[in-house]
C-alpha cells in the first residue's frame, strides 16, 4: 500500500480484488478502492479479467454509496498523479456539500472522523462486505 493512502485512509474490508479505504475525511462520504495487485500504476496494466473485475467492483461500490448516502452525484475518479498506485476515487457528492459542484481536492480542510464517526462508518459499510465473507 502507498504510504500517502496508508495515511490518509482507514481500512474498511475487502473486496474479491480491491481493499476499501475509506479517506479520513468526514466532509464528505469518500472511499478508495486499491487492488491488491503489485506495481501495477494504470488500470491497463491489469490483465483483461482483473480490469472488468475492478469495474465491477467500483460499480457495487457506487450503487452501495449512492444508495447508503442519498447521493445526488457520485463522483468516481482514477487520477494518480500523487499517489502512483492504481486507485479509485469513489466520492459521494450533494448539491449542499462544502465544494458542490466543484471537485473536492484541495476545496476544504480534511476534517478527521471521530472514533466514533469511525466505528458508525465501519459499521454502515460491514453489509457490502458481508456479501463477499
Amino acid at each position: 500500500m502507498d504510504p500517502q493512502l496508508e495515511k490518509d485512509c482507514v481500512v474498511l474490508g475487502d473486496l474479491p480484488l480491491c481493499r476499501v479505504l475509506l479517506m479520513n475525511d468526514a466532509t464528505y462520504p469518500w472511499c478508495i478502492l486499491v487492488p491488491r495487485v503489485t506495481e501495477i500504476e494504470e488500470l491497463f496494466q491489469l490483465v483483461d479479467e482483473l480490469q472488468i473485475q475492478m469495474a465491477l467492483e467500483s460499480g457495487i461500490l457506487s450503487r452501495y454509496m449512492n444508495d447508503l448516502f442519498e447521493a445526488d452525484k457520485m463522483n468516481v475518479a482514477a487520477l494518480g498523479n500523487k499517489v502512483r498506485q492504481l486507485h479509485m476515487h469513489h466520492v459521494v457528492r450533494k448539491q449542499n456539500d462544502a465544494a458542490w459542484p466543484e471537485p473536492v481536492w484541495g476545496k476544504a480542510p480534511a476534517q478527521p472522523y471521530s472514533d466514533n464517526e469511525l466505528a458508525e462508518m465501519r459499521e454502515k459499510f460491514q453489509p457490502l462486505f458481508a456479501r463477499f465473507g
